[in-house]
């Protein structure tokens, strides 16, 4: 009958306090839909760009890629030609701008990928390339010259929906080259935009006469790779910096570059979970408080101790199972709706132009929900543990078990050692598990030492207090309850640490981008090709002749000009390219990049290398030593050129904000000098004193137009410091959208919490309001002794959540950012909304104390302690 007896006691007690069953509820449901919704996301995301890196390679056992610059068309012959070989496909890639006549002329165009393919190879090799044919169109319309097939993005994102005879021509930029292209038909791939072309159309189109992106192999059967490679590194006339890849290189690439920002924003949609957790707790301790003479009548009717815990944890566990179950529901809607308005892309910048389809898995779902459910026993394990240890007598009479559990300060200080030395473990596959562990035994670590730091500020202002009754009543309580003055200050500590700790790591982020952005952007003005930012890259982007920044130095109005170079390096099949920047960096590269450190000086015979940070990591290499790996693969001949013959020597590290797979910085003059090549992508200019942008844009488009031509000249942009600097900030703060929102979730169940969590502590203490009525003091001045205490401990709270919060900040700025993104930044306080945080949170904890108070007050004093007699 007693196990009976405690079920109906468990359900009625959610059952007749409906809002406090919801707010809890409430807690783990947010928690689980940020989580899983963010997952469902990211694994959209990721399983539709992986299909759409498929559909576009289609079937190859092997890639043969350059390590610098193209193949030559050469080695088509070659390798079609090795025994090991059943079938070898060529390849010419490049991004360009595409616009039809009736696109607005202000914007740079659609970014496509433009794929020069073999048509008659590619039913075999890529089907998903296969030419379509739109209907009326001639069968070698697929070879023909300056013609396209579209896949559905590319055709969504031109206007294009059906492909006919009267669909207008497309107007193709690569660079400063314009062509206008037909378009024949479609091809099914799927995935971001992008046009196929016949590869000899191509080459012939855009001057790639002999030059290849890469060639597709199909092993013949019983042949392997490792056989291919040796045959062929075996050739006296196999050239060096051919690199072999395999097809899931190019998956393994993206999945690196977007691992670190998936799994930290998972990480942060955990937080709501986390702080749900502290939620669930508050309202579970509510509960327990006051139902503490009904959990002594079941002790004293034959509950034991263990049953009393079980029953506590009961109504936990179907708190977390109905907010894990209607969590994982609202996280599939999120997730459903995010991927319909933004993509897949959450600001990242990782998955752009990808659409995905919703991927639900029933492992993932229930992972999450378990996650929720855990929480919430977590949650209600210490009020659990109050109800075992509640002594039936004492509590009966009203006297409960005063002053809770001792504290045990030692807990926390070993949890905040612990967490200092897991601060410096190396990361696991680049996710910096440890320091996320560090971060919850940190947090955990404060929590424990609450009752301690209530203890030492109360002996500390007691004695202020001695000649103000009121004041020395609150003081005092506190001194002998402080396990209970700290509960009513956990949830001021578990939402403020956690919201100083993501508004730190962000303002640091941010200002230390604008510092960076104020290094790399020494010069007013910058010339470049139109939309070169959105898709032009590597080579590609050298659009300028040599002479060129020379011409414009002789312009009037014009003080100095400087042409920059970008370039890009395959030092691994399996890695990102390496940027390579070329820029004059003088006798002081300090004063050209942002270093680490003081540059050390380049030795005779080598050339000197400026890494930025993520080489360093991913690379292995450190300043003060030689980069074999670099020489070998920039020494590789290009198209047409010669091998290069050079030692490099890290000779400094400098930070990058941009590029997270690693870029390197060398002399223009060693750049030039080396690959004979000294065209610029980029060209800085400083105006004279009194010339504007406004009046050098005629005379420097007038100079391009003599220098490039007219339709060249067209396709330039001439761009201010601060326009760039604008551009770059606002794609910060839309990557950081999702983190905002994150953040303000977290902190709104935070702050829910310390309203329950103070709503259980002044409800507990309706008999003490009753007898202080009985011995004199008035409504209003219980109101002011609630309400002071409201503002006392919230504001320790608030100082305690400030601390931890900076130290987690801490971790998260020097420890969690360079093991994730391979950059540190500079660690920046933005004190007013540290400010603004802290003080809404004790507004919020003073009026909820005053509320609370002000409905235990108005009950009847003979009413409250009528039990006692």
């Amino acid at each position: 009958m007693l196990p009976a007896l405690l079920r109906t006691f468990s359900w009625t007690a959610l059952r007749r306090h409906p809002w406090r069953s919801t707010a809890a509820v409430a807690a783990v449901m947010l928690g689980v839909a940020l989580g899983f919704a963010v997952h469902v996301i990211n694994a959209s995301a990721l399983a539709e760009f992986s299909q759409a890196v498929r559909s576009v390679q289609g079937r190859p056992d092997l890639e043969l890629r350059a390590a610098r610059g193209a193949l030559p068309e050469s080695l088509y012959g070659l390798v079609a030609a090795q025994p090991q070989v059943e079938l070898a496909s060529p390849w010419l890639e490049l991004s360009v701008r595409a616009t039809t006549k009736t696109s607005d002329a202000s914007q740079p165009g659609v970014a496509l990928r433009l794929l020069g393919a073999d048509m008659l190879l590619l039913p075999d090799m890529a089907p998903d390339l296969a030419p379509r044919l739109r209907e009326g169109a001639e069968r070698l319309d697929m070879l023909a010259p300056a013609t396209v097939f579209l896949n559905p993005a590319a055709q969504q994102a031109l206007g294009l929906l059906t492909i006919t005879a009267d669909t207008p021509p497309l107007t193709l930029r690569a660079g400063l080259a314009t062509h206008s292209v037909r378009v024949a038909g479609t091809v099914a791939a799927n995935g971001p935009p992008l046009a196929v072309m016949d590869i000899g159309a191509a080459q012939d189109l855009w001057g790639r006469a002999g030059q290849l992106t890469r060639l597709d192999l199909r092993l013949r059967p019983g042949h392997t790779r490792e056989q291919l490679q040796a045959a062929l590194t075996a050739l006296p006339d196999w050239p060096e910096g051919v690199q072999f890849a395999e097809p899931q290189d190019a998956l393994q690439r993206v999945d690196s570059l977007s691992r670190a920002y998936r799994v930290n924003l998972t990480v942060l949609a955990l937080v709501a979970l986390f702080t749900g957790a502290f939620l669930v707790y508050s309202v579970l301790a509510l509960s327990v408080a006051q139902r503490a003479p009904q959990l002594a009548l079941l002790a004293v009717l034959g509950a034991t101790p263990r049953e009393r815990l079980a029953l506590v944890l009961l109504e936990s566990c179907a708190l977390g199972l109905v907010g894990s179950v209607v969590g994982v529901a609202l996280g599939t809607a999120l997730a459903a709706l995010a991927l319909q308005l933004l993509g897949g892309d959450l600001g990242g910048g990782y998955f752009a132009g990808v659409q995905p389809t919703l991927q639900w898995s029933p492992g993932a779902a229930l992972l999450y929900a378990l996650l929720g459910l855990a929480a919430a026993l977590a949650g209600g394990w210490w009020p659990a543990r109050h109800a075992q240890r509640l002594p039936p007598a004492q509590t009966l009479k009203g006297l409960g078990s005063q002053g809770g559990a001792a504290s045990h300060a030692w807990i926390g200080i070993v949890l905040i050692a612990a967490a200092a030395l897991l601060a410096g473990v190396p990361p696991v596959n680049g996710i910096p598990v440890a320091a996320y562990v560090a971060v919850g035994l940190l947090l955990v670590g404060g929590m424990a030492l609450l009752p301690p730091l209530v203890q030492a500020l109360v002996t500390r202002v007691l004695p202020l207090a001695a000649g103000n009754a009121l004041a020395l009543l609150a003081l005092e309580r506190a001194r002998r309850m402080r396990q209970s003055a700290a509960v009513a200050v956990g949830g001021v500590v578990a939402a403020l640490s956690l919201a100083v700790a993501l508004t730190v790591m962000v303002s640091s982020f941010r200002d230390s981008l604008v510092q960076w952005l104020d290094s790399v952007l020494p010069a007013p003005l910058y010339l470049r090709a139109a939309g070169g930012a959105g898709g032009i890259s590597g080579d590609e982007a050298a659009v300028f002749p040599p002479d060129f920044a020379a011409r414009l130095a002789q312009l009037p109005g014009i003080a100095r000009v400087q042409a920059m170079r970008t370039s890009s390096l395959q030092l691994a099949p399996d890695r990102p390219a390496l940027t390579l920047l070329a820029r004059p960096l003088g006798a002081d590269p300090a004063q050209a990049l942002p270093l680490t450190a003081p540059a050390l000086p380049v030795p005779p015979g080598r050339v000197g290398l400026y890494v930025s940070e993520a080489v360093v990591q991913l690379y292995g290499v450190a300043p003060g030593g030689d980069w074999s790996e670099f020489s070998k693969a920039f020494g590789a001949p290009a198209p047409g050129g010669r091998a290069l013959s050079a030692t490099f020597f890290v000779a400094g590290v400098w930070r990058d904000y941009v590029r997270q797979h690693g870029a390197v910085t060398m002399d223009s003059e060693d750049f030039a000098r080396l690959t004979g090549d000294a065209r610029a992508s980029d060209i800085a200019l400083w105006p004279a004193a009194g010339a504007t942008a406004a009046q050098l844009r005629e005379p420097l488009l007038a100079q391009a137009r003599a220098s490039l031509g007219d339709a060249a000249a067209a396709t330039l942009e001439l761009t201010s410091a601060e326009a760039i600097r604008a551009r770059s900030l606002a794609i910060f703060d839309r990557s950081f959208a999702v983190t905002y929102w994150l953040q303000a979730v977290a902190i709104a169940i935070g702050l829910f919490g310390v309203a329950a969590s103070f709503s259980a502590q002044v409800l507990a203490r309706r008999k003490e309001f009753g007898l202080l009525a009985h011995l004199g003091l008035t409504r209003r001045q219980i109101l002011t002794v609630v309400a002071a205490e409201g503002a006392a401990w919230t504001a320790v709270g608030a100082l305690a959540g400030l601390l931890l919060g900076l130290a987690v900040a801490t971790v998260l700025v020097h420890v969690v950012n360079p093991q994730s993104f391979h950059w540190t930044m500079d660690m920046s306080l933005p004190w007013p909304r540290l400010a603004a945080l802290a003080t809404a949170v004790v507004a919020v904890g003073t009026a909820t104390a005053w509320i609370a108070g002000r409905m235990a007050a108005a009950q009847d004093a003979i009413l409250a302690v009528k039990e006692d007699w």
